[in-house]
C-alpha cells in the first residue's frame, strides 16, 4: 500500500515583495535613495513610494530606540544576526551554550564601548563649548578694556523738544 501526500509548490514571490524585501534587508537608507530616485526620474513615483513608506510605518521604523521597543528591537537585531551569519545550533548543546555565551558578552562588550565612545564625545563637546564661552568672554573684555584705554566717553544726547 502506498500513500500519496499531496503537495502545494510555494508560490513565488513577484518582482514587487522580492524588491521589498530587498529593500527591507538593506535598510531604511535604501528605501530613501529608491524614493529620492523616483522623484527625480518620474515624481509620481517618488509621491507613491514616500506615502507607501509613511503607511507601512517604513519611515519611522527603527529609528526610536525607546525603551519600551528596545527589547524587541534587540531580540530582533540578535536573530537577524544569526541567521546572517549563519549561526544555528549545531547539536552539541555545550559547545552552542559556549557559543551563546560568547557572543553576548561580545555584544555586551561592544554596548559598553559604544557608550564609552559616547561619553568621549561628550567630554569633547564640552570642552570645545568651554573654549568658544572663554574666548568669547575674553574678547568681551579686552572690548572693555580698550574703550576704558582710548578715554571713548559715550554721552548721551539730548531730546530735542
Amino acid at each position: 500500500m502506498t500513500t500519496a501526500y499531496e503537495t502545494t509548490p510555494p508560490s513565488p514571490q513577484g518582482w514587487l515583495s522580492k524588491s521589498e524585501a530587498w529593500l527591507d534587508d538593506k535598510g531604511k537608507g535604501a528605501w530613501i535613495a529608491v524614493m529620492v530616485l523616483g522623484f527625480i526620474f518620474f515624481w509620481p513615483l517618488g509621491l507613491a513610494l514616500l506615502a507607501y513608506m509613511i503607511w507601512s510605518k517604513r519611515m519611522f521604523s527603527k529609528s526610536c530606540r525607546s525603551h519600551g521597543h528596545h527589547a524587541k528591537w534587540e531580540h530582533n537585531r540578535h536573530a537577524h544576526m544569526g541567521r546572517r551569519h549563519g549561526f544555528r545550533p549545531t547539536g552539541n548543546s555545550a559547545f552552542d551554550a559556549y557559543k551563546a555565551d560568547t557572543l553576548q558578552r561580545l555584544m555586551d562588550e561592544q554596548e559598553q564601548f559604544e557608550a564609552f565612545l559616547d561619553r568621549l564625545r561628550q567630554a569633547k563637546d564640552k570642552s570645545e563649548f568651554d573654549q568658544f564661552m572663554d574666548e568669547r568672554a575674553s574678547a568681551a573684555r579686552k572690548g572693555r578694556d580698550t574703550d576704558r584705554d582710548t578715554g571713548a566717553v559715550e554721552l548721551d544726547e539730548p531730546e530735542d523738544k
